[in-house]
């Protein structure tokens, strides 16, 4: 309480929070310090009661522990997002549905030419849109990347399950796990 922008000195986050928000605390000359975590650094900040302290931390952690909000959409980037993962040891699979949808796997495609573009054919030919496909070098392995992927659409809608079946045709055995399905963001679209 009591802190200014004219006060602050440095300011606290999440090291993902401090990289979204570079540019405005370069141009306020304040000092980053890294936390484990945005909701832990509002929490410490809150206790520390300096004016010359801040934090990065959404308006629910400031609320939480009485801090003052100085400035909202902070981040560098206009609709910057953060995703979040919920993990559990049963899938939770929501039921299928008219609501927005999507689905996020890993696999690891045979070594053959091609095998990549083929595994990913199937989603093309049943409609089914890839918004994110990132590949990422196996451990102990320099011949097969793992790709993580995110697609628009329901794990047991039947376009996605025609796409599967061939992309597990590609893929070596076992190797598709599905991460989760789950609503789409409302403001994924919002373009």
């Amino acid at each position: 309480k009591g802190a200014s922008l004219d006060t602050l000195v440095e300011v606290h986050s999440h090291a993902q929070g401090l990289a979204q928000c570079r540019k405005r605390l370069h141009k306020l000359g304040l000092r980053q310090m890294v936390h484990p975590d945005t909701a832990g650094a509002a929490k410490d900040v809150a206790a520390w009661n300096d004016p010359k302290i801040g934090a990065i931390a959404s308006s629910l952690a400031g609320e939480i522990y009485g801090l003052e909000t100085l400035v909202e959409n902070a981040e560098d980037a206009e609709r910057n997002t953060t995703r979040f993962l919920v993990m559990s040891r049963e899938a939770e699979t929501p039921p299928l549905s008219d609501m927005a949808m999507l689905t996020t796997m890993v696999f690891t495609v045979r070594s053959v030419p091609a095998a990549l573009y083929k595994a990913l054919g199937g989603f093309a030919t049943n409609g089914v849109n890839l918004t994110k496909l990132e590949s990422y070098m196996r451990p102990g392995s320099s011949a097969s990347a793992q790709f993580y992927v995110d697609v628009e659409g329901h794990i047991d809608s039947p376009a996605m399950q025609l796409a599967m079946e061939e992309l597990r045709f590609y893929c070596e055995d076992g190797a598709v796990s599905i991460l989760g399905t789950y609503p789409a963001g409302s403001a994924r679209n919002a373009d």
